[in-house]
């Protein structure tokens, strides 16, 4: 059974993650709407050293985050550059 200290550390953690994500999603939405495709700007080393592949799964499944890639899709139909030849 958890002590008080380690329960109040682990919730301590959380909240700090939980600020480290949502800077990440801030930022791979900028990168985004900027015109970078999505893998690109999960590439980042901004990215990739602050969030566990378990912790990046929760900023692709952000709403925000889904909804400039929909974004970023409709421009690609609309000017039909697809990024195919990169």
């Amino acid at each position: 059974m958890a002590t008080v200290a380690e329960k109040i550390h682990e919730f301590l953690n959380e909240i700090a993650v939980d600020g480290v994500e949502e800077r990440v999603v801030e930022y791979v939405i900028r990168e985004v709407n900027n015109g970078r495709k999505l893998s690109d700007a999960l590439a980042d080393p901004y990215v990739k050293n602050r969030l566990s592949e378990e912790r990046l799964v929760k900023v692709l499944e952000n709403p925000e985050v889904l909804s400039a890639l929909e974004v970023q899709i409709a421009e690609s139909f609309k000017t039909q550059e697809f990024g195919l030849l990169d």
